[in-house]
């Protein structure tokens, strides 16, 4: 017993060793108070300690691979707990159909304790430290990932580091008037400094809710709210803040936690006189962030959500020698994804991948085709769509109006989120399907027109397992679930339009996904073989050399894949008509998805056709 405590202090007094200097220079940088450096130092040993022998095996196991999460097996799904399976409990019992969908990575949308109809979907935390009652406890959430973990599936949950629920304690006690607890977030007893703030920071919420502060009449006092009113922004200027965050993120680690989701990354430090958005001090904390993860729990990888261009979001990366987040989303190519699909024109798209194509390969993109999210088009490059005549005002328009199905030639169904009627400026809800069609063609009836709808999810599916890094489904996809307009009848939904695409998921079309004459069965079934393939193919490895491949057609797509020898060439015609690919070179080639051996030549492809092609030598 003796030796394993021993051992188990000497593992944490290397880990320590490494990174101690730097840590301790980051933090003093930031905060200059060496008894807070202390602390901070003496929780995280007894986070290590009360970390579970199998978590410690974890820790080990995945130290000796680091790079774990770049395996080209790797696939995500995220869902919300009650949606899917009811509480924790539900979704335990439900681990066999997640392995059927070959699923490793298990995203599980907010499930900590958040107040009723003041909730966000769950990002206004009120307790960091307690489960939403409905869903079950922390015990069941510990039983949980360790069945996830015995499954071979890895856990994710999302941690809200921002701000919190104006229900949670700090704000209670900061609502009484405690000073220790209004200094952990921003008050001010006059309008004047929010006034200044606002003079340079954006809105998040321009329509639902507008402007970055909100007034407390009871006590006098704005407090910064750059969400929604009832989220209250953490002041990370005070070591307090930091360091209690840090105590919750080990307590969530230690729940068997794989994957930590950093919301809201950019916003966590505020600058009198700035946007409030990526200061150089945000960068400082997901640093400290990482080597705290490296020294008490490394098994554990951080995935930030920076919802910006690629120029602001690889910086989230950080260096070789110093790095921060170990994944961050794809946000531009989703959103261009769904602009080339409007257009019928994949310029933009292949420039957007050529970008991240010449990046380092150690930055590892999460890759989704939708989320529980809205899609905003801010991320768009207008200055390149506008050298093509298109317009920022008015295209943003034409891809909401296309996408709500207002375009004559549209097939998809949606509903605006934020529509600001002053700036005409919007963002899109709806699911995969109902964008793709699918809910239109089943509205109709019409046979014809669900096969071309079915198509272009396949097509796309398929075009986000070819790029590098890790692909994540939203649950329901797999079924080809359509848009859920019942939320409009939850007074606490229906402001909310998100809510179209966070509906039940609905089991009775998972009984049909073995049955290829309908939908379900058709979605599901090519989605197992894509995702099959994808794991046995060493040109799909995170190693392999990427590129666009010009088909000289603005509406196919061509992605070229080349490792240790072998050569896999994709085509994805992002047109509902027929369209001609004009390759560069001629030969055999296998076709990955059907096994035929075929000799191309200038292919010609179908409404939302896909290819994928193996060159054989």
């Amino acid at each position: 017993m003796v030796k394993n405590v021993n051992n188990t202090e000497k593992i944490f007094a290397q880990r320590m060793e490494k990174h101690q200097d730097e840590l301790r220079w980051l933090y003093m940088e930031l905060y200059g108070n060496d008894a807070m450096y202390a602390e901070l130092c003496e929780q995280m040993h007894d986070y290590y300690l009360k970390r579970s022998t199998e978590l410690k095996k974890r820790d080990i196991k995945k130290e000796k691979n680091p790079d774990w999460f770049k395996e080209k097996e790797m696939l995500g799904m995220m869902l919300y707990i009650d949606n899917f399976a009811g509480n924790l409990k539900g979704v335990e019992k439900k681990l066999a159909y997640l392995k059927e969908c070959n699923v490793n990575c298990l995203h599980l949308m907010p499930f900590l304790d958040t107040p009723k109809g003041k909730s966000d979907g769950g990002y206004a935390v009120a307790d960091f430290r307690k489960v939403r009652p409905d869903l079950g406890t922390m015990k069941d959430l510990a039983r949980l990932t360790e069945k996830c973990h015995e499954n071979g599936m890895n856990v994710c949950m999302d941690f809200v580091m921002n701000h919190t629920s104006e229900e949670h304690e700090w704000a209670k006690r900061a609502r009484a008037g405690e000073g220790e607890y209004m200094s952990r977030y921003f008050f001010y007893d006059n309008g004047d400094i929010p006034a200044r703030y606002e003079e340079t920071v954006p809105q998040v919420f321009p329509t639902t809710a507008p402007g970055n502060f909100t007034w407390l009449p009871e006590i006098g006092h704005y407090v910064l709210t750059t969400f929604y009113p009832y989220q209250w922004d953490l002041n990370y200027r005070n070591p307090r803040v930091f360091n209690e965050m840090m105590y919750n993120f080990l307590f969530l680690a230690n729940q068997g936690m794989d994957i930590i989701r950093i919301d809201a990354v950019p916003y966590i430090w505020k600058e009198l006189g700035t946007s409030c958005r990526n200061l150089k001090e945000v960068h400082t904390i997901v640093r400290m962030m990482r080597m705290i993860a490296e020294i008490v729990c490394p098994s554990v990888i951080l995935l930030g959500e920076v919802v910006m261009e690629p120029e602001k979001v690889v910086p989230y990366f950080g260096t070789v020698e110093k790095p921060e987040c170990h994944m961050l989303y794809n946000v531009t190519t989703m959103a261009t994804t769904w602009n080339s699909i409007a257009t019928r024109d994949i310029r933009l798209l292949k420039k957007q991948m050529d970008i991240v194509s010449r990046l380092p390969k150690q930055y590892t993109f999460l890759n989704y085709l939708r989320c529980h999210d809205d899609i905003g088009w801010g991320g768009l490059d207008f200055d390149t769509l506008k050298q093509w005549g298109m317009e920022e005002p008015s295209h943003k328009r034409y891809l909401n109006d296309y996408f709500t199905g207002k375009v004559a030639d549209s097939i998809s169904r949606g509903e605006l989120y934020n529509d600001d009627p002053v700036t005409q400026d919007a963002r899109f809800c709806g699911t995969t399907a109902s964008m793709c069609g699918i809910e239109a063609a089943g509205f109709e009836g019409n046979a014809e027109k669900m096969q071309t709808a079915i198509q272009e999810d396949l097509m796309l599916h398929a075009y986000m397992l070819t790029q590098s890094g890790i692909p994540m489904l939203y649950s329901g996809d797999e079924l080809g679930q359509v848009n859920d307009y019942s939320y409009k009848d939850d007074a606490e939904k229906a402001s909310d339009s998100r809510y179209l695409h966070r509906g039940a998921f609905l089991w009775e079309l998972a009984d049909k996904r073995k049955d290829l004459s309908t939908v379900q069965g058709q979605l599901f079934q090519m989605l197992n073989r894509l995702e099959q393939i994808r794991r046995q193919e060493n040109v799909f490895s995170q190693e392999a050399e990427v590129y666009t491949y010009d088909v000289h057609n603005d509406s196919i797509l061509g992605i070229l894949r080349e490792y240790k020898g072998e050569r896999f060439i994709a085509l994805f015609n992002f047109s509902e008509s027929e369209q001609t690919a004009w390759m560069q070179e001629e030969g055999i080639f296998r076709n990955l998805v059907n096994g035929e051996i075929v000799e191309v030549k200038d292919p010609v492809l179908k409404g939302y056709e896909f290819v994928w092609m193996k060159y054989k030598a």
